[in-house]
C-alpha cells in the first residue's frame, strides 16, 4: 500500500534512475521525502538532491541529461511554471529526461487542493519555441509507478523530454501497487554506447559533443527544428495510448483523464443502470493525443462530454478532433473541489 507520490519514488529507484533533483511543494513533497528515507545512494548509487529552487533543480536535470544519465525532477503547478525555461532548453537540446507534475489549483499560488488546470501548460508547452513533451496521465497509484520507467523509455527512444501529469488526488491517495522489478543503472560503457550524442567530459585533445540549445545560424537552426518535428511526428504516429470503458455500443461518450476519469467511470456505471448507453474514453497520453480515435467515435455517438478539474482545457483538443461532427460539452470544478459521480451524471443528462 503506497501513496501515488511514494510509488513514483520507489519506481524511480527500481528503474535505474541516476539522479533526482527537486524542491518541496504540496501536494508532491512525498516524492523527495520518500527518496530521502530510502537512501538509494547507498544501494544503487542514485543521487538525490534538494536544490535551492525549482529553477535550480531543472537546470541540474539539464546537466545530468546532457551526460546521458537517467535524471528526473518533480514539482507541483507553480513550481513547474518556474521550470518552463529549463524544460524548453532541454527540448532545444533534445535531451531525454523526466518531470513529474502533481497538479494543484491556480493560477498563482492558488490552493494546495487537487486540480487539472495545467493541461495547457504541459500539453501545449509552457515554455518558448516549437516543441512538445511526451505527456503521460496516470489515474491510479499503479500507473504512477509504471509510468516512471515508461516515461524514461519513451524519452530516451525519441530524445524528447517526458512529463507525468498527475494531480493531487492521485498523488495523495493510497492503493495497492505492484512495484516494477529492479533494473540496474546503466554503466559508463552502456551510456556511451546508447547515447553517442552525449557529453562525457572527454579530453580536450579529442572531439567532444557540445550540448546546447543555441544556434546562431538561422539555416542550421531551422534544420534542427525540422529534424525535431520529424521525430515528433513519429511519436504522434506510434505512441498514442488510451483506455476505453463500455464504448462499444455507446450513444454518448465521456472523455476524461487522471482522477476525473476514475470518477467518470462510476458515473458511466450509474447511467448504464438507468438505461443510458454511455462510454468512457481515457487518454493516457495527453500528447500525443488520441485525436484519430476520438474522430472515429464522432461518427457513432450523439454527443461528447469532457470532465476535467478545470474551466475547460482538454475540451479544446476534443472539439478539434471531432471537427464539428458532434456537440462537445464540458463539465468541470475548480478551486480544488472534486466532483462526485452524481454531478457528472446530471451534467450528461442535461446534454441529452
Amino acid at each position: 500500500m503506497l501513496k501515488g507520490n511514494e510509488a513514483i519514488a520507489h519506481a524511480a529507484i527500481r528503474c535505474g534512475c541516476d539522479g533526482y533533483f527537486g524542491y518541496p511543494i504540496t501536494p508532491q513533497s512525498e516524492i523527495m521525502e520518500t527518496l530521502m528515507d530510502l537512501k538509494p545512494w547507498e544501494s544503487t548509487g542514485m543521487v538525490v538532491l534538494q536544490a535551492e529552487s525549482e529553477v535550480a533543480s531543472i537546470n541540474m536535470v539539464f546537466g545530468g541529461a546532457a551526460t546521458g544519465k537517467k535524471v528526473m525532477t518533480s514539482s507541483s503547478s507553480p513550481g513547474v511554471s518556474l521550470m518552463q525555461e529549463g524544460i524548453s532548453f532541454a527540448c532545444g537540446a533534445d535531451l531525454p529526461c523526466l518531470t513529474v507534475n502533481v497538479m494543484r489549483g491556480g493560477p498563482g499560488l492558488g490552493t494546495i487542493q487537487p486540480s487539472q488546470a495545467d493541461y495547457f501548460q504541459s500539453v501545449k508547452g509552457g515554455g518558448h519555441g516549437d516543441y512538445k513533451l511526451i505527456v503521460l496521465a496516470p489515474n491510479s497509484v499503479q500507473e504512477m509507478a509504471d509510468f516512471v520507467d515508461l516515461g524514461f523509455t519513451l524519452s530516451f527512444k525519441y530524445r524528447v523530454p517526458a512529463l507525468i501529469l498527475s494531480d493531487g488526488v492521485i498523488g495523495q491517495m493510497m492503493e495497492k501497487v505492484i512495484l516494477p522489478p529492479f533494473k540496474p543503472r546503466f554503466t559508463a560503457k552502456e551510456i556511451a554506447e546508447q547515447t553517442p550524442w552525449a557529453a562525457y567530459g572527454k579530453p580536450a585533445s579529442r572531439s567532444q559533443n557540445v550540448i546546447t540549445s543555441l544556434e546562431l545560424d538561422p539555416a542550421k537552426m531551422e534544420k534542427k527544428n525540422i529534424e525535431r518535428q520529424e521525430r515528433l511526428r513519429i511519436v504522434e504516429a506510434t505512441e498514442v495510448r488510451y483506455d476505453e470503458y463500455k464504448c462499444e455500443d455507446a450513444d454518448y461518450l465521456i472523455i476524461a483523464f487522471g482522477s476525473a476519469a476514475r470518477i467518470s467511470q462510476k458515473a458511466v456505471e450509474i447511467l448504464r443502470e438507468e438505461g443510458i448507453k454511455v462510454g468512457l474514453l481515457r487518454p493516457i497520453t495527453l500528447w500525443p493525443f488520441p485525436t484519430k480515435v476520438i474522430a472515429k467515435y464522432a461518427e457513432k455517438v450523439k454527443s461528447m462530454l469532457t470532465v476535467e478539474l478545470n474551466a475547460g482545457q482538454m475540451v479544446e483538443d476534443v472539439r478539434l478532433s471531432v471537427n464539428g461532427k458532434v456537440p462537445v460539452f464540458h463539465y468541470g470544478r475548480m478551486g480544488g473541489i472534486v466532483p462526485n459521480p452524481e454531478e457528472i451524471v446530471d451534467a450528461l443528462k442535461k446534454q441529452i
